[in-house]
């Protein structure tokens, strides 16, 4: 957190609306600057004076998937990490297809999902409904998934969901932790893409992510309350900002 705030490093996210301010926000909390800039015409711009890219899925627009394609390659030219949040891939063709395409057009540091959206990046007959994962999926299945995708894509593999699953380099490692109330307010997922997004650019590697994993669901953890979800979620972005003690 001390590194993170003195270097205040900026974080290009081309994200959806639907949790753009909680990613903002997030990434605010943590110490480092944010740009949600999505125009074609200045990503390119925008992405060579980051220091980390986050491409979340969430909502798919036109311009917003020649954004992507734009700023990863332009990433990838100065080797800046990127980070995929394949939102929805399990329940959108669409999602899928671009999630594809880009795996295919450029590299990732970090390919993340929950359990339904990883399955379905591996697997291309398995399909969910809605953006939540589906129930009853095997950690071992989730494991072999992760490891599969990672070595296919030479890319760290974040598989959420009560156990996180990181797969890099052909090993495993499991964050346990967090709280049911993550789940029961829209954007955590993507506010911990902001979360894994930040600490990469401080250090690019597969310790960063895990660090970044323990964060958030510790963060959370400290954050419960009986109030109800609008509660949490301010309790959730002053935790991400250091104001609670765990």
């Amino acid at each position: 957190m001390e590194e993170i705030r003195e270097n205040s490093n900026l974080i290009h996210c081309i994200t959806n609306p639907i949790s753009m301010n909680q990613c903002a926000n997030t990434i605010l909390s943590l110490g480092a600057k944010p740009i949600m800039a999505e125009h074609p015409d200045e990503v390119m711009e925008i992405t060579r004076t980051a220091s980390s890219l986050l491409l979340n899925l969430g909502n798919i627009t036109d311009a917003r998937i020649t954004s992507m394609r734009l700023s990863l390659k332009e990433a990838n030219s100065k080797g800046i990490p990127v980070t995929l949040d394949a939102v929805g891939v399990a329940c959108s063709s669409l999602r899928k297809t671009l999630a594809k395409l880009l795996m295919t057009f450029g590299r990732f540091t970090v390919i993340k999902g929950n359990y339904s959206e990883i399955m379905a990046l591996y697997d291309d007959t398995y399909r969910s409904a809605g953006v939540d994962a589906k129930d009853g999926i095997e950690i071992d299945t989730i494991r072999i998934a992760a490891l599969e995708l990672s070595k296919a894509n030479n890319a760290i593999v974040v598989a959420t969901g009560k156990t996180d699953v990181i797969a890099s380099i052909g090993e495993i490692a499991l964050v346990e932790g967090g709280v049911p109330q993550l789940s029961q307010v829209t954007g955590t997922g993507c506010m911990l893409g902001a979360v894994i997004a930040t600490y990469l650019a401080e250090k690019n590697d597969a310790q960063s992510v895990i660090r970044a994993c323990k964060f958030f669901k510790h963060c959370g953890e400290i954050s419960q309350t009986d109030k109800g979800s609008g509660s949490f979620m301010v309790n959730l972005l002053d935790a991400i900002g250091g104001a609670y003690e765990a």
